[in-house]
């Protein structure tokens, strides 16, 4: 594990609970952060991810650092011989991200990127749902992802405020995973017309805490999000699809209201606690990971595949005065 912050915590529970996984080492540039990790969990801890490569040469390496770190780190673990799974986004700009994408189909291991939500219940009932032509011609789609930030959790770890080091604000740290499923479940995207702003946290960071955005995708469907992390609570995200058969509404749990009046739900499944709004789909994610290595197949959610919700909210950051992602 590299990368000891906050979304390790769900990476370590998903190891900890997958047979046949022995966790053999921690990594943090914080010697506190590393240490605590190392003797939470029983394995040795390292401020320096290629002392950390060279001496357990592990097998898979998990990357949960700040953005602008996934490149750097993973070229070195592909080099030293591990797979590698790596936290969203790819990268903190589309150079670096390109480069990892060039690096990874030239490597003889296996990368994947950190898009879980595809694994919830909910979305994967919404693919199968569009894939099977029952809902006819869809017509468009909508979401929403309206969160709660505080000048502390940017103050906490600054990182996560700057151009350089996260690449931007909202859409690139917490919308990219509501970006991505719409371009998942609705088609490639074509066009991108939106605008990025920060209302709330200007004197605390550089990036956007809010956006608008409209989607074109091939074939003509267009789909439209708002986000903010300038809510009061953390909201259920919500995708809405609406087709000629039938509306897909999901928000926490998937409804189905289908033209004839029949009404069908799919529940989600719950993480408990402070962070249940994140969702409980990484495990699902990870124990996919590692059940298809050996499989002589890429990853299939692979870094070229993590190109395209990294190029929407670049897109949008280009159309938006004063951002500069």
């Amino acid at each position: 594990m590299i990368g000891c912050g906050d979304i390790s915590a769900l990476h370590l529970g998903a190891i900890e609970d997958l047979d046949g996984i022995e966790l053999v080492g921690v990594c943090d540039v914080d010697p506190d952060a590393a240490a605590r990790a190392g003797e939470a969990n029983g394995v040795p801890s390292f401020t320096d991810h290629r002392a950390l490569l060279e001496e357990l040469r592990p097998d898979v390496v998990h990357i949960c650092t700040p953005h602008d770190q996934h490149v750097p780190v993973a070229i070195d673990a592909l080099d030293a011989g591990a797979d590698v799974l790596t936290e969203k986004p790819l990268a903190a700009s589309l150079a670096e991200a390109e480069r990892l994408v060039a690096h990874a189909e030239a490597s003889a291991q296996r990368i994947g990127v950190c898009f879980q939500n595809r694994y919830n219940a909910t979305s994967i009932a919404m693919k199968e749902l569009l894939d099977s032509g029952r809902l006819g011609r869809v017509i468009g789609g909508s979401a929403t992802v309206k969160w709660a930030r505080t000048p502390e959790y940017y103050r906490a770890k600054p990182w996560r405020g700057t151009w350089e080091n996260s690449g931007g604000g909202l859409l690139i740290n917490q919308a990219i995973h509501t970006i991505d499923l719409l371009e998942w479940l609705l088609g490639p995207v074509s066009a991108v017309a939106g605008h990025a702003a920060n209302h709330v946290f200007g004197d605390i960071i550089e990036v956007e805490d809010t956006a608008e955005l409209v989607l074109t995708h091939e074939g003509g469907v267009r789909s439209v999000m708002y986000a903010t992390n300038a809510n009061a609570v953390n909201e259920p995200v919500s995708i809405v699809i609406a087709a000629e058969n039938a509306t897909l509404s999901m928000r926490g749990d998937l409804t189905v209201t289908w033209a004839d009046g029949t009404v069908e739900t799919v529940a989600e499944r719950r993480l408990e606690g402070a962070r249940a709004y994140w969702g409980a789909s990484h495990v699902e994610l990870i124990r996919d990971f590692y059940a298809t290595r050996g499989s002589g197949e890429p990853f299939w959610i692979s870094p070229r595949e993590a190109m395209k919700p990294l190029r929407i909210p670049k897109e949008v950051y280009a159309q938006s005065p004063g951002m500069r992602g």
